[in-house]
């Protein structure tokens, strides 16, 4: 089965995603990340998985200006995104992509 490029990055097996992830832009200023979990991805028929990943790869790419990398771990069932630090895009990029793939689920914590 072949998956869409995120940004020009095939999805395949590669380093782990720490190695990989950058935590600077071009610029040196810090990005800003976030997770979201597709629940069951994996196991969903090919056509479904093929159409989802395609959905996403469309949102990622109508927010270029903005996203730095781009990972969908299919087995793991989660999506990685750095973005450059623009105010509200941790919350308006994963609203996109919700709309797109309602199972996404946006993960996060409360700082205490």
């Amino acid at each position: 089965m072949s998956y869409p490029k995120l940004l020009g990055v095939k999805a395949e097996p590669a380093e782990p995603l720490w190695k990989r992830a950058p935590t600077r832009g071009d610029d040196g200023q810090p990005l800003s990340d976030f997770m979201m979990l597709i629940p069951g991805m994996r196991h969903w028929p090919g056509w479904r998985r093929q159409s989802a990943l395609e959905a996403i790869y469309e949102v990622l790419n109508q927010y270029r200006n903005v996203v730095v990398f781009a990972d969908m771990n299919v087995r793991l069932n989660l999506l990685w995104v750095s973005v450059r630090a623009v105010p509200g895009i941790c919350m308006e990029l994963p609203i996109a992509l919700r709309a797109r793939v309602p199972q996404a689920k946006l993960v996060s914590h409360r700082a205490s």
